[in-house]
């Protein structure tokens, strides 16, 4: 139950309706549509968040969800054990990753978004929140994990749908995440680390569809900065592919117009290139599907899990073929 009444009189505005929208509220208000969210993260992580959102707007890119201060001056409003934000309400459409043109337009956005997205210094009480450096490590564990959940999945005396349909692949994906390790030049990537760091980059860390809006002007905002760190820039770039392409049928022409259309606008080095490439032979969402699954990740049933990863298998061939291509 959202608590109109406290929000609007730590924020200062009279809601007079609430329509529930994707994990968000669309608050009608005497001063204009709001966006209302109960965020799931302490006041610390937030201000870390909405300083660095403050950077980017005042660095050269002003089409984000811009946060809204509470009369107390804080972005944020407490009720009872609740933490409610409010940002603008972006008027606008979902972009369409199977339309080429929102497509091009995504990677465009994405990159202007990263010349912008740089420079920032948290203050010295806010603890940066940093994954520069961590791949490699994090490609390893997650190949581990791999090999884990498969005796896991073996122990079960009462093998589920899922359980049979892991056992029947990991070992396809489990050797394609040792192709990723080896893609990975480690020498490139430590590089890509380097000037990313020295330049203070941040990424969106959740660059897809629902977080890209358009508006009928063409104008285009990115919002959802949840998940937003400091991470090469390039991570960025992999998750709107992955996003993307699976949507069409892992198309390497597709591939190629979201790299084009970035490059026009912030080229990429060679070491991004091999980075990239690593990332997205990965099988990432293998990997999260079952981990999922085999830690017991709260908001799934059995039957979303076992479709989820009949999804993901149905797409190996193509997927394949775009590994192969790109």
């Amino acid at each position: 139950m959202v608590r109109e009444t406290e929000i609007s009189t730590q924020f200062g505005f009279e809601i007079k309706e609430l329509i529930p929208k994707r994990g968000v509220y669309l608050a009608k208000t005497d001063k204009g549509n709001k966006c209302l969210k109960k965020v799931n993260y302490g006041p610390h992580k937030l201000m870390y968040i909405y300083k660095a959102k403050e950077h980017i707007i005042n660095n050269g890119f002003p089409w984000i969800d811009k946060n809204e201060l509470s009369l107390n001056g804080v972005p944020y409003a407490f009720v009872n054990d609740d933490i409610y934000v409010v940002t603008e309400w972006i008027d606008g459409r979902e972009c369409d990753f199977r339309d080429e043109k929102d497509l091009e337009t995504a990677a465009k956005t994405l990159a202007r978004f990263h010349l912008s997205a740089r420079n920032f210094v948290p203050e010295d009480n806010l603890k940066a929140r940093n994954d520069i450096g961590k791949l490699p490590y994090t490609f390893e564990k997650r190949l581990s994990t791999l090999n884990k959940m498969r005796d896991l999945a073996r122990k079960n005396k009462k093998k589920t749908e899922f359980d049979m349909l892991y056992l029947e692949n990991v070992d396809f994906y489990i050797e394609l995440a040792k192709r990723a390790i080896k893609i990975l030049d480690l020498e490139a990537y430590n590089r890509v680390c380097q000037k990313d760091s020295q330049d203070k980059v941040l990424c969106h860390h959740d660059f897809t569809y629902h977080n890209i809006l358009i508006k009928e002007n063409g104008e285009v905002y990115i919002v959802d900065f949840d998940y937003c760190k400091e991470e090469i820039q390039v991570y960025d770039l992999s998750t709107l592919m992955v996003k993307a392409l699976k949507r069409v049928d892992w198309d390497v022409e597709k591939a190629k117009l979201i790299v084009e259309s970035y490059n026009l606008i912030k080229p990429l080095t060679k070491d991004e290139m091999n980075v990239l490439k690593a990332l997205l032979t990965f099988p990432q969402r293998f990997w999260r599907v079952a981990n999922r699954y085999y830690y017991k990740e709260p908001g799934w049933n059995e039957q979303s899990f076992t479709k989820k990863i009949k999804e993901i298998l149905a797409e190996k061939e193509n997927y394949m073929n775009f590994v192969e291509s790109f």
